[in-house]
């Protein structure tokens, strides 16, 4: 990675950072939601689907931006692959369905405006602009599905429990299990066909990368 991507990779990751932050400031300091105390407010959190598509970002590139020759373990690569594959479909399935229903103002809105459009810009650009190069395959695809697979399980069992679900299309009390279950289906599709878009492009770009430094 280039110092320019290094560069790229720790803004990004900044701006997750900030994102976050503000989102729990305004949360803690909020009244509105299902929860009304803290702390339960603030550890809710995390158990949207947003804030933990930018945290995977805005590790990975973080540790790309600290170590940008760092060894690529199995485990890694599928951590990167599903920071890239997550934070974009967390900005398309939020301006494609979610953002109508939004009504942010002062710094609640600024933190949906990082969460949902600047991280998912810049951490796509930054993936498509400096790599590394190399890191997804098909058997990466594979595993990347386990960690969307992991949050829905969570959601919809949890939700069972305490009756929260964090988006509209997951929610079983409103919905039931089987729209709810096509919604999701819809929205593994659009993950699949993004980890098979990024496979090939990777692939051509790494190719191209190699062309030229012969």
């Amino acid at each position: 990675m280039t110092t320019v991507g290094r560069i790229w990779a720790a803004i990004t990751g900044l701006l997750v950072v900030i994102g976050i932050v503000i989102q729990l400031a305004v949360t803690a300091n909020g009244h509105e939601g299902f929860f009304p105390d803290n702390p339960e407010r603030v550890f809710n959190v995390f158990a949207y689907f947003t804030i933990q598509s930018n945290l995977l970002l805005g590790g990975t590139v973080l540790m790309l931006a600290a170590q940008p020759d760092r060894a690529q373990t199995r485990l890694f690569r599928t951590l990167r692959l599903n920071g890239v594959l997550c934070i974009a479909v967390t900005g398309i399935v939020y301006h494609v369905a979610l953002a109508p229903l939004a009504d942010f103002k002062g710094w609640a809105a600024v933190a949906n405006f990082l969460l949902h459009t600047a991280t998912p810009v810049a951490g796509v650009l930054g993936w498509l602009a400096f790599g590394p190069r190399g890191m997804t395959d098909w058997r990466i695809v594979g595993w990347s599905i386990v960690y969307p697979l992991l949050w829905l399980a969570f959601t919809l069992i949890r939700g069972e429990f305490v009756g929260f679900y964090p988006y509209p299309f997951v929610d079983v009390s409103e919905h039931g299990y089987g729209r709810v279950l096509l919604n999701c289906l819809l929205v593994a599709v659009l993950f699949l066909a993004l980890a098979a878009g990024a496979t090939t492009v990777d692939r051509r770009l790494d190719r191209k990368k190699s062309s030229v430094e012969r």
